[in-house]
């Protein structure tokens, strides 16, 4: 048996490959971020799916991708994590954006992006991936991701730039206490996810100005900073993975636009696209 994962901060998708090369099943998990989550706080999330556990010793080989897997010391800990559930696997771990490369572009050259609840970027050349910065997380960097709209939708009710029919109803959805929201972010595990979903209010008021114009700000930045350093043009494959992206292609797509740049494709869940590439290229 071979487990193939694409994991983000908020969940893990999770696909099962048979030694006929079948799908023996798929499963979700939260999400297994080793630089944001602890340890032994990885290993219970696992271990809760009882499906996964169902089959730790018939597996083989594990293929995580995941986010906080881009260096050494989180990636240990999560790689140790998994050797010492699937005790009879060989665990090969990199960072989601080659999942996100692999899935979105396969061997072809193309700028990679991830919207998600973080968010990152690479050039691949087709053997490479070239980045422009390392990423610092959701406290510092993250453009346009999910915790980002969330931080500024906080922000914004706070400091009462939120028109008010929709501060009335984000009141109703969430708990907007300080202490509840410092607690959250200072003392609880997954700051980040737990700012990731206020983003999903936003589609409630998809067509309003002011989410809109937030969400075009927010994008703006983000191809500033993560592809257009890169120089690309329109004949540039670029690609986008991750649900931010997804729900608001729109807007994506408008922004690429005024940039001169045009968008392939955007693919919400990666997974799919990610097993069909190692069919391909690896001997599973």
């Amino acid at each position: 048996m071979i487990l193939i994962a694409d994991g983000g901060s908020t969940k893990v998708d999770w696909i099962a490959i048979n030694e006929h090369k079948e799908e023996e099943f798929r499963v979700r998990t939260l999400g297994l971020n080793p630089a944001v989550v602890a340890e032994e706080e990885l290993h219970h999330r696992i271990m809760n799916m009882l499906q996964l556990i169902h089959i730790k010793d018939q597996v083989k080989e594990i293929h995580f991708y995941g986010a906080g897997c881009g260096t050494p010391k989180p990636t240990t800990i999560l790689k140790n994590t998994l050797e010492t559930i699937f005790i009879n696997a060989n665990v090969f771990i990199a960072e989601d954006m080659l999942g996100a490369v692999y899935a979105a572009t396969g061997k072809k050259p193309a700028v990679v992006c991830i919207l998600g609840t973080g968010s990152n970027s690479c050039y691949y050349d087709g053997k490479n991936m070239q980045s422009l910065v390392p990423s610092l997380g959701y406290l510092l960097m993250d453009e346009a991701s999910g915790n980002y709209f969330g931080k500024k939708l906080i922000i914004d009710y706070y400091y009462k730039e939120m028109p008010q029919n929709i501060a009335l109803k984000f009141d109703k959805e969430f708990n907007l206490d300080a202490d509840h929201i410092k607690k959250q972010i200072y003392k609880e595990a997954n700051p980040n996810m737990y700012l990731a979903s206020f983003a999903k209010f936003m589609l409630d008021f998809k067509d309003d100005k002011y989410v809109k114009k937030l969400i075009k700000k927010g994008f703006e930045k983000f191809f500033k900073y993560r592809v257009l350093p890169f120089d690309a043009t329109k004949d540039t494959a670029i690609y986008f993975v991750g649900s931010i992206a997804h729900y608001f292609r729109d807007i994506l797509e408008e922004v690429a636009k005024k940039n001169n740049l045009q968008i392939t494709d955007v693919i919400q869940r990666p997974i799919d696209r990610l097993v069909i590439y190692h069919k391909k290229n690896f001997n599973l």
